[in-house]
């Protein structure tokens, strides 16, 4: 009796310190789980992402006050206004628009860049005309390429098997109903997707022409809008280079607030287009399932 006893009694010393060890872990780990969204403690994340945004918009809106005060007139006195002056001096105000028109519209079918075109677009028409101008010019830079692609569909084919995740996005585009279709072509537009890209690769999936345009159209006016504007800054900064005065207190604040909206409106919907094209991405996958 008397060796039993004394295995006893190691046996349940031992028990309580290993209880005793996992009763703090547990308690330690349910501390640390404050911030991990466990919970309440959602609220740590919170608060550092607000403060993230705050640094990023107060650095951003410093950076734009500079670059108007400084960097932007003698920007503005080496390069932008000599080009303005030869665009004035050489091309009526028919003339250039037919330009723009024509730039925006025929070079997506090179594969070639049209915001500089909406820049001039900004500075010479402003919002109005420059709006309907750009607008008209980008249903045709969108149906022209839609409807050449068809022309080299197998070759486009074989491209989206080579990169199977970008070719999953075009993809989805051509599913489901009318509004789907319209709905993904919109959010892709305003993604990141690269313009002139996506413009060929369309006529790779089962997409119609009436939601493919349509979408395209609801999806480039942010963009539109956003190059307009730029357009209309740099006239802004480029005239008082000409002048030989810098911005007023007032006109700083403004441009600078205005850039920071722009800036950060751009972004939020970027970001909420990508984020939806990657749950749609992934209802799709389930249903494939």
């Amino acid at each position: 009796m008397t060796y039993d006893a004394t295995i006893e009694e190691p046996r349940g010393d031992y028990v309580k310190l290993e209880e005793g060890f996992d009763g703090r872990a547990q308690e330690e780990a349910s501390s640390s789980s404050g911030c991990d969204g466990g919970g309440d403690g959602g609220w740590c994340w919170s608060l550092w992402w607000w403060l993230k945004l705050i640094l990023v918009v107060t650095f951003l809106g410093v950076l734009a006050a500079v670059i108007f005060k400084w960097v932007g007139p003698f920007f503005m006195d080496k390069e932008i206004i000599p080009i303005i002056h030869w665009e004035m001096e050489t091309f009526s105000t028919q003339v250039l628009a037919l330009l723009v028109f024509g730039s925006v519209a025929l070079f997506p079918i090179l594969l070639l860049p049209s915001t500089p075109s909406m820049w001039v677009a900004g500075m010479t028409f402003g919002y109005g005309y420059g709006f309907l101008l750009t607008i008209g010019a980008v249903a045709i830079g969108v149906s022209l390429p839609y409807f050449i692609g068809f022309l080299f569909h197998h070759k486009i084919q074989m491209w989206l098997e080579r990169y199977p995740k970008k070719a999953s996005i075009i993809r989805l585009a051509g599913e489901g109903n009318w509004f789907n279709q319209f709905r993904a072509v919109a959010l892709i537009r305003i993604s990141p997707f690269p313009y002139v890209i996506y413009n060929y690769s369309a006529v790779a999936t089962n997409i119609t022409y009436g939601p493919y345009f349509l979408g395209s159209l609801a999806g480039m006016v942010p963009e539109v809008f956003v190059a307009l504007y730029t357009g209309i800054l740099i006239k802004t900064l480029a005239d008082a280079s000409h002048d030989q005065h810098s911005l007023s207190a007032s006109q700083i604040i403004f441009n600078t607030v205005g850039f920071c909206i722009t800036l950060a409106t751009t972004v939020i919907i970027t970001l909420y287009a990508k984020k939806r094209l990657k749950e749609l991405r992934r209802e799709d996958h389930l249903l494939l399932q």
